[in-house]
């Protein structure tokens, strides 16, 4: 058995997993989330705010701490600062930012390790890894799969058959031998269609800037085509924090449950009823629903519309969703 660590920094939010890898088989010891929202203004600026890197900072070092306590006795092999095998990957708003290397010297500091800000399509293939290694077995879900992960400051779409191996190694592309397809990291987040299109354009925001916000995802998804095989897929599955939150509420759930919403399958039609409801309601109706995360609750329409436009675009009949991701096929790249 061994004990790993993964850090995914996004644009909307830092995550940790902590596992215990022996085979075939992940267990959690800590998994946590915190919005930051480093990629605060990214868009606009070109530039990581000092305000965003500092919250962010803050939540690593909590991580830090967690790491040190779970590590096992005597401390982790030559080269792992903090106990155990460390790998941090930073996506979108990290790759963007001019000012990226006050990132790097501040994770650097913090976990003693260089973080990875990687390209998009190594990004697509460690969510790829993340979300199919074992969807089979669980959910008889077939192949190809087109995997999409919506986050913050980009969408990745990957095409694949199988989670394959343990998803690379720390440095490399993070996919499985023979698995993906195609992949794609195209600049439509849930961060970054907020802050282009619907956070200015009135509570709830009107019609020409949801429309506006639709030509984005739409020409976004005319690039994906030509580069990814996505009509092959028989099943799609949904990662991230909008996909989550949108099943939750698909699932009429009373509180956020993780157990109940993994591997939990939401119709094309009922996507589309909670995406149109949620761009009709206020900011305060979002702040109320129960599954609803506080620092989602300004950005989780454009997320769930992206949703929903990739739902009735490639005419799949539902959403596979998964809360392993990334940050799973991150654990699996470091053994």
């Amino acid at each position: 058995m061994t004990r790993v660590a993964a850090i995914d920094c996004g644009t909307n939010s830092v995550r940790l997993l902590i596992a215990d890898i022996s085979g075939e088989r992940l267990t959690d010891v800590e998994r946590r989330m915190e919005i930051v929202r480093l990629g605060q203004d990214v868009d606009r600026t070109g530039r990581l705010a000092p305000e965003a890197l500092e919250r962010t900072f803050g939540a690593m070092r909590g991580y830090a701490k967690l790491i040190r306590e779970h590590a096992a006795p005597g401390g982790g092999p030559v080269g792992t600062p903090v106990g155990m095998p460390v790998r941090v990957v930073a996506t979108s708003a990290t790759r963007d930012a001019a000012n990226r290397a006050d990132f790097v010297s501040g994770v650097r500091e913090i976990f003693g390790v260089e973080p990875e800000v990687v390209s998009g399509a190594e990004e697509a293939g460690l969510s790829f890894t993340g979300a199919t290694r074992g969807l089979a077995d669980a959910t008889a879900a077939e192949g190809p799969y087109l995997v999409v992960d919506i986050g913050g400051g980009s969408t990745e779409f990957v095409v694949g058959t199988t989670g394959g191996t343990a998803g690379g190694t720390a440095g490399g592309t993070g996919t499985a031998e023979g698995a993906v397809r195609g992949a794609m990291s195209v600049d439509i987040g849930c961060v970054r269609l907020t802050e282009r299109h619907l956070g200015s354009a009135g509570d709830p925001p009107s019609r020409e800037a949801v429309q506006a916000a639709i030509a984005d995802i739409e020409a976004a998804m005319d690039r994906v085509e030509t580069a990814v095989p996505v009509r092959d897929a028989r099943t799609l599955v949904g990662l991230a924090g909008s996909v989550t939150t949108v099943a939750g509420i698909a699932l009429g759930l009373p509180a956020y449950d993780p157990a109940l919403i993994h591997h939990s399958r939401v119709s094309a039609e009922r996507v589309h009823e909670v995406s149109a409801r949620l761009l009709r309601m206020t900011h305060e109706e979002r702040a109320a629903i129960p599954v609803m995360h506080p620092g989602r609750v300004d950005v989780i329409g454009a997320g769930a519309l992206i949703l929903d436009r990739i739902v009735g675009r490639y005419g799949l009949p539902e959403v596979v969703v998964s809360e392993h991701d990334i940050l799973d096929g991150i654990a699996w790249s470091l053994v």
